[in-house]
């Protein structure tokens, strides 16, 4: 399992390696503090955004993230930024998360269809047997999300993290496995209406 960087494209969004060219765009964005409630960074100001795209590059660079910026097919803009995390190459698992897009895209097709193209690179092209996602406790809207795209709810982290406003947050933990994946793939599929190369 080799994890090169790489463009992910379909037809509503499309996911470029993160850089510091896509600052402008996320600012745009993301800075609505109700994007960051059940996160465990709080990001308002520019500052903070050019802090939290170095973050990620940091971990591109050690090897345990490949950062993504989400771009708008029909705008061609910036709307969002998600991320592998977690990889771990001998054991063939990643995670999937640190999602977030701009709220006038929330509850469209995109942030289903990134996850669908970051699962379909996970497993077609780079192999793995394991895709994995964890949120908030707390966050019932991103639960259901999850278990809409077909991931299994395996169980709760207590005490997981501390978050920007000093709460103890406890992290529910999904994962899509190799053996779900042409279902979930299907179904996916089915519900974004259209097929992606095999």
């Amino acid at each position: 399992m080799r994890f090169e960087p790489v463009t992910l494209k379909g037809k509503h969004v499309r996911l470029e390696p993160l850089s510091a060219q896509h600052l402008d765009g996320l600012c745009e964005f993301g800075l609505d503090p109700e994007l960051w409630r059940w996160t465990t960074n709080s990001l308002r100001t520019r500052e903070d955004m050019i802090d939290y795209v170095e973050t990620a590059l940091q971990s591109e660079r050690e090897g345990t993230a490949r950062p993504f910026a989400t771009i708008s097919m029909e705008s061609d803009q910036v709307i969002g930024c998600t991320r592998f995390g977690n990889i771990d190459l001998p054991n063939r698992h990643v995670e999937i998360g640190w999602t977030w897009v701009g709220v006038p895209w929330q509850r469209t097709a995109v942030n289903t269809e990134a996850k669908y193209l970051m699962l379909h690179h996970a497993f077609d092209t780079l192999g793995c047997i394991r895709v994995e996602f964890k949120t908030d406790s707390l966050n019932g809207p991103s639960r259901r999300a999850l278990l809409r795209i077909g991931a299994k709810e395996e169980g709760t982290m207590r005490n997981h993290m501390i978050v920007h406003d000093g709460r103890y947050r406890d992290s529910v933990y999904f994962s899509v496995i190799d053996s779900e994946w042409p279902e979930v793939k299907a179904n996916l599929e089915a519900n974004l209406s259209y097929q992606q190369t095999k």
